[in-house]
């Protein structure tokens, strides 16, 4: 099988990734020849599709389906007139992406199947979130301890145009879930935690049977399924929520392809979800079933001699990265790592039977890559409030 990637940035990395593991042949597709994903991928492409349309319909037409692997609204749209009518699918809902951009939109379609969410301003009082409700990631957002600091998130919000959500803050494990629908029926897949830098931004994902407790397992995946089936998704989305002490509270959906719960998923547990994507669009899905492993895949920035955890807009950073296995001792790596090189960044993945033991594996390559590296810092920055 061959699979068109448009986008070639985080989540073009991840596809790509993906693609591979499950023997399909990539052709990443981005306007720049910058982009990370062209250096890992079997054909890399120099191209924006809505500048040269016939070119890109080439392109696709050599191939079995098509994923964007982007956030551009106009590219997305585009993609969806180009490819409609044709044999070759689109793995991607765009209503299901334009109602997941808007938080308001999805909090209602959430509220209607009963899904918990965090209590709304100004019931909830504070600490309070304050954030846009169209913008992806921790763009945005503000934690308010104080009417000052509600002020302050309004007016960046106003600033871009956009509307603002305003909810509880809520503490906890941070959770994810992975849902593929066929447009009637969803199905949930597997959970993960995603573990934040000091900027918000995600820069580990663990993957083990023990996230959370049976019971909030079975309820993440019904809210995930609900969601799905009320939406009438028509591909891939996923939810974040946090698990509070009073359970879960979920934060957000989006339709579109995840970066980094995917390849934790496939190392802890052998569910490819972009295979299993793919498959479904083809009407022959594998739905493999997991495996009880567990994993860890987690950022790493080698900067002005000092060795950090990094957030995935650091790691997005990353040149001419490559595939490789053993770097460091981890199972696989995405890196753009040289010996000698006096800025670099990886992305090393970690599997095994046990949580403890691949806790320990992660241990050990930190310590080998100060040893190695000859570095004498390595910082783990946190969230201030979790």
């Amino acid at each position: 099988m061959r699979l068109a990637i448009v986008g070639g940035a985080l989540q073009g990395m991840e596809a790509t990734y993906l693609a591979k593991k499950a023997g399909i042949e990539t052709v990443v597709l981005d306007r720049r020849d910058t982009a990370p994903a062209l250096s890992i991928c079997d054909e890399p492409v120099v191209l924006n599709p809505l500048e040269d349309p016939s070119e890109a319909r080439r392109v696709f037409d050599s191939c079995d389906a098509v994923i964007p692997a982007c956030e551009e609204l106009d590219l997305l749209e585009g993609l969806d007139s180009m490819m409609s009518g044709t044999d070759v699918p689109l793995l991607f809902d765009l209503e299901s992406y334009r109602l997941s951009c808007s938080k308001n939109r999805s909090n209602e379609v959430m509220q209607s199947v009963g899904v918990p969410l965090p209590k709304p301003w100004p019931e909830c009082g504070f600490p309070a979130i304050v954030k846009p409700s169209s913008q992806s990631g921790s763009i945005g957002v503000t934690v308010a301890m104080n009417q000052q600091d509600v002020d302050r998130g309004l007016e960046f919000i106003r600033s871009i145009g956009d509307e603002p959500v305003m909810q509880e803050f809520v503490h906890g494990k941070s959770v994810s879930i992975e849902v593929i629908g066929n447009g009637e029926t969803a199905r949930s897949y597997v959970t993960t935690e995603v573990v934040l830098d000091t900027n918000y931004d995600c820069k580990m994902v663990r993957c083990n049977p023990n996230i959370l407790s049976e019971e909030d397992e079975t309820e993440f995946r019904r809210v995930g399924k609900d969601v799905a089936e009320r939406m009438g998704l028509k591909a891939l989305m996923d939810v974040e929520a946090i698990l509070t002490p009073k359970g879960l509270r979920v934060l957000e959906i989006d339709a579109r392809i995840p970066s980094q719960t995917p390849a934790a998923i496939l190392q802890g547990t052998g569910v490819n979800l972009l295979e299993e994507l793919m498959t479904t669009a083809l009407g022959r899905p594998v739905n493999r079933e997991a495996v009880r492993g567990s994993s860890v895949y987690r950022h790493l920035v080698f900067k002005d001699g000092v060795l950090r955890s990094s957030g995935e807009k650091e790691f997005g950073k990353v040149r001419n990265p490559v595939i490789s296995q053993g770097l460091f001792g981890s199972e696989e790596s995405i890196s753009d790592y040289e010996p000698g090189k006096r800025e670099w960044r990886a992305t090393l993945m970690h599997s095994g039977a046990t949580e403890e033991e691949v806790d320990e594996k992660c241990r050990l390559s930190i310590e080998r890559i100060l040893d190695e590296c000859s570095i004498d810092e390595f910082v783990d920055g946190v969230p201030e409030m979790v």
